[in-house]
């Protein structure tokens, strides 16, 4: 668990609102679907929410009691058709979103900062994800954050458009001290 500039962050629990989570990431999606962009997160249905968080890791940032943003990484995926999410050590991560009355005080780099760390302990040594090609700002954020492009990826007809792989190298924790 973190907590930062009170922002608290943790892995998805079992009695976790669902409901409530799903429509925080339509909410926070729904710009994209104004702006013509079907991505899965603009429509998906509770059922979605909860078959994606099952294929992976999900976490939650909240502030008191409300969820403000979510994360879901995901392990190498042996049967991916985008080769570098098949990679050993390759983890990548979606579902991300910032609660729309929340975006701009770095919640999201929060939540994203502390799934790497999970991830980092739990053996992933490169980082990726795929968003929208004409997404420009969800790009220009990811490079901020050190992420390159390193291709493309086609998941039409489940969106419409096609989209940008991005990765990064990470570091391993440091090891504990010897005794």
């Amino acid at each position: 668990m973190s907590i930062h500039r009170s922002l608290q962050c943790r892995q998805i629990e079992q009695g976790d609102d669902l409901e409530a989570l799903t429509a925080l990431i339509r909410s926070a999606y729904a710009p994209h679907a104004a702006s013509g962009l079907r991505y899965w997160a603009t429509h998906q249905s509770v059922e979605d929410t909860a078959k994606r968080l099952a294929a992976g890791h999900g976490f939650v940032a909240l502030q008191g009691d409300s969820v403000v943003a979510t994360v879901t990484l995901r392990e190498p995926e042996p049967d991916s058709k985008v080769p570098l999410l098949r990679e050993p050590g390759t983890w990548s991560f979606g579902q991300f979103a910032v609660a729309p009355e929340h975006k701009g005080k770095g919640f999201g780099r929060q939540i994203h900062d502390f799934a790497v760390a999970f991830a980092c302990t739990h053996g992933c040594q490169r980082m990726a994800l795929h968003t929208a090609q004409p997404a420009t700002a969800l790009i220009a954020m990811y490079r901020s954050w050190g992420y390159a492009v390193v291709g493309t990826c086609d998941w039409r007809p489940h969106t419409n458009y096609l989209s940008v792989l991005m990765s990064k190298a990470l570091s391993p924790p440091p090891a504990s001290p010897q005794r």
